[in-house]
């Protein structure tokens, strides 16, 4: 009976090792290579429980579904010879899992080959393409049932980046899947995220810039200085003009209100000679009197002749300002 019992328990631990080494899962997602000894023994193409031979099977999992590979910035000339910063990324799924495996062994390797082979067609493309081709981006086209087609060309008929990036496409799946290849994948699309200027032609470009706008802000601001001036000159010209004309005519018409008042202060003097000095002494007096002065003036001064005239003794020769 005990040893009935240690033969379960032993047949219990046995099962738990080598009933997980044994059975293996299939995820709809996914591809299973089985190898034993690096040698492949099958491949899985279906979900569900499968079996292997345990210890010595090994199952490699491949991701059947659209893969993506971020290709590292790379700097490559274009057909002027300048260089451009290009940042891209390659789509690709698995066809053939026992070629992949054979060639490739997983996906990290995959991931580095398909990434050179890219980067290769990319830099051949580019080679061959200007500046407006390959930073341009690319021109959609609505059809009537509103679906979205990709054109190559623009308007005047230049490629845009759009045909740079098909060809290069095309020339990837080539390599790969060529007789010395055949990696067992294909390359569903190849994308340029970014094309710039490096960061040192990029401080160029900018510094170039930079003294252009400098040379043209200094003509404009040159040129506005030289219409201020010549504003300005015509501006004083036209002041100068009118100051003179106003002084001219003001001059005019000071001299004839002046020749006016001393006609009508003529017929004034005509009419009552008498009258008219009697006022200018009164005024004389108001003049005189409010300013608190003295004044010493002969007695027989024509100014004190209508004081005298009065009847009353006759003035001093010095009369007080300050008495009211």
């Amino acid at each position: 009976m005990r040893f009935l019992a240690g033969f379960l328990i032993v047949l219990v631990i046995a099962a738990a090792i080598v009933v997980p080494q044994a059975l293996y899962t299939v995820d709809e997602t996914q591809f299973v290579v089985v190898t034993r000894f690096g040698e492949i023994t099958g491949v899985e193409r279906f979900p569900g429980l499968k079996v292997k031979a345990p210890f010595i099977d090994t199952a490699n999992r491949l991701d059947k579904r659209i893969l993506r590979i971020d290709v590292p910035p790379t700097s490559m000339p274009d057909v002027d010879n300048q260089f451009l910063e290009v940042d891209a990324y390659v789509r690709y799924r698995i066809e053939e899992p026992r070629k992949f495996i054979e060639r490739l062994r997983n996906e990290n390797n995959a991931r580095a080959t398909i990434q050179q082979i890219v980067i290769a067609a990319l830099r051949d493309e580019i080679g061959r393409s200007t500046q407006p081709q390959i930073i341009g981006g690319r021109l959609i086209d609505i059809q009537e049932d509103r679906t979205e087609v990709e054109k190559l060309q623009d308007a005047s008929g230049v490629e845009t980046r759009a045909a740079i990036v098909a060809r290069a496409l095309a020339t990837a799946n080539q390599v790969v899947n060529s007789t010395e290849n055949d990696f067992g994948v294909t390359i569903v699309d190849v994308r340029i995220k970014r094309a710039d200027f490096p960061e040192a032609t990029e401080e160029n470009i900018f510094t170039r810039m930079r003294t252009e706008r400098s040379v043209q802000a200094q003509r404009l601001r040159a040129e506005g200085e030289q219409q201020y001036r010549t504003r300005v000159a015509d501006v004083d010209r036209q002041v100068e003009v009118i100051s003179a004309d106003a002084d001219k005519e003001a001059n005019q018409l000071r001299g004839e209100g002046e020749g006016e008042a001393i006609r009508v202060l003529a017929e004034a003097l005509d009419q009552d000679p008498e009258f008219f000095a009697f006022r200018r002494s009164l005024e004389a007096y108001a003049a005189f009197l409010k300013d608190n002065s003295t004044l010493v003036l002969p007695a027989e001064s024509e100014l004190f002749r209508f004081l005298q005239a009065a009847g009353g003794p006759a003035p001093s020769a010095s009369i007080d300002a300050d008495a009211n």
